[in-house]
């Protein structure tokens, strides 16, 4: 009777460590998972490792806010997210997962002229890539989200929008499961508090990892471990142009469903959805200071609920439920940087910012095509790292204002 009973795990306990693996991927989240998801799907690339330091999904990938969207400012961020966007809607199917994935559309506010200006420049962007993007005026918003304060009896009124009807929310760790379930039955090891304490080269190439359970031989290593990445980058003895801040985010207790878009106001610097069980979350822009430390702030939660309220007055009762921070690891141009370094074998996905998670599937795609054809995907080529040596930089500050 036991066997009728019996519920197939999600992924293999975690075995012991071989000596030598082809790939050693550090970083057990959304991005490190998807490399080793896609390098044993569309590769046959199965002697692959995936190794974290805590369990499965702890870092960027189980704190971040869930939003997928593809409106970015520049033609590079936007094609790239484009395609992780298209990706993102047959995940589910894909990896015969429920990932909770609702393209309810996305709204970044406007609130003066040249907040205007910057969402038509978006838009236009978009459009010449076939991205569905445009800019709506308060009739139209109104009609989008009925329940958003739209009167100019406020600080920042609303004077337009850039409406992304595909933006949407998934469930990250929904993901995050999905992709390490599907990685596990392709054969690749997944290796939970394992971390890497040192990284092995020689006559400039990668030979190996030094981890907490012993060493691994291999000849290639990925870094997928944002807001730690220059951390890991250094142990291999390559600099990257990174800052890490922290991310705050924080949810109220479970409301009615009421808000079925996304909003974003950049001026106001905070974004607000509300998650399938009725809470809303609300989030804002990292902090400006670098930090490791994981610790929420009083001002971040006062300017947040205040500008919140202005959008939605019928949430000021609603009680804050929790509030967590993230790592976010920042490059000059706030655009990741992607693919090989100075170093032969070893790549890096990382100065994601607060994009991360979005990008999971098509960084997964591009890096295990990458590792089995050793040639960068077109798609990644305008996010390497030489562009910081080149003067070749991809500006997506304009896209960046509110993380979101």
């Amino acid at each position: 009777m036991k066997d009728i009973f019996r519920v197939r795990r999600m992924w293999r306990p975690r075995g012991e460590l071989k000596r030598r693996y082809d790939v050693v991927i550090v970083g057990a989240g959304s991005h490190g998972l998807s490399t080793a998801y896609y390098l044993a799907k569309n590769h046959g690339i199965t002697d692959v490792a995936v190794l974290d330091k805590s369990y499965i999904g702890s870092g960027a990938a189980g704190r971040n806010t869930t939003i997928i969207r593809a409106n970015y400012r520049t033609p590079q961020g936007a094609e790239f997210y484009s395609a992780s966007v298209k990706l993102y809607e047959g995940l589910a199917a894909d990896l015969d997962f429920n990932l909770l994935f609702s393209q309810q559309g996305h709204l970044t506010l406007a609130h003066s002229d040249r907040g205007i200006i910057t969402a038509n420049e978006r838009a236009e962007v978009n459009r010449l890539l076939g991205i569905d993007s445009r800019v709506i005026y308060p009739d139209e918003i109104a009609k989008l989200c009925p329940e958003m304060n739209l009167s100019e009896e406020v600080t920042w009124p609303v004077m337009a929008a850039l409406y992304h009807p595909p933006g949407g929310i998934i469930r990250h760790d929904a993901v995050v499961w999905g992709y390490a379930r599907g990685a596990d039955r392709g054969g690749v090891e997944i290796h939970p508090y394992t971390e890497v304490t040192g990284i092995e080269r020689s006559n400039g190439r990668v030979r190996g990892v030094q981890t907490t359970r012993g060493d691994i031989e291999c000849d290639t290593v990925i870094s997928c471990t944002a807001g730690w990445s220059t951390l890991v980058a250094d142990l291999a003895d390559v600099p990257l142009p990174i800052t890490t801040h922290i991310l705050q985010a924080f949810v109220t207790e479970p409301v009615k469903p009421f808000l079925d878009v996304i909003i974003v106001s950049s001026q106001m610097h905070i974004y607000v959805s509300q998650t399938d069980r009725g809470e809303f979350l609300i989030g804002a822009e990292i902090e400006p200071y670098t930090t490791y430390k994981g610790i929420g702030t009083f001002p971040f939660l006062e300017y947040s609920a205040k500008h919140t309220l202005e959008l939605f007055p019928q949430l000021e009762r609603a009680k804050i439920l929790r509030s967590w921070t993230g790592l976010c690891d920042l490059s000059p141009d706030y655009s990741p940087i992607l693919g090989v370094t100075e170093v032969d074998g070893f790549l890096v996905s990382c100065g994601w910012g607060t994009y991360g998670f979005k990008a999971a599937p098509i960084v997964g795609t591009t890096l295990a095509e990458l590792v089995a054809t050793k040639q960068t995907p077109p798609l990644i080529a305008p996010f390497a790292l030489e562009r910081f040596y080149k003067d070749e930089l991809v500006s997506e500050l304009a896209a960046a204002a509110v993380s979101h």
